[in-house]
């Protein structure tokens, strides 16, 4: 089982990566570039955070 540390730290984790790819998409938009990859991963994170999000609220309950 997963810690609550090891949780919030992996939650941490997945919204750097979230900045970092908004960030790479914004570029991405501003040059022209294909935007999809970096969107997909965008959805894909934000569905990944919410479980990490919905595990963690099992802590506080």
């Amino acid at each position: 089982m997963t810690t609550k540390a090891e949780l919030q730290q992996k939650l941490d984790e997945l919204k750097s990566d979230y900045i970092r790819i908004q960030g790479d998409l914004d570029k991405l938009e501003f040059v022209k570039g294909r935007v999809s990859s970096a969107e997909e991963q965008l959805v894909r994170l934000e569905g990944e955070i919410a479980e990490v999000r919905k595990e963690l609220e099992q802590y506080n309950n």
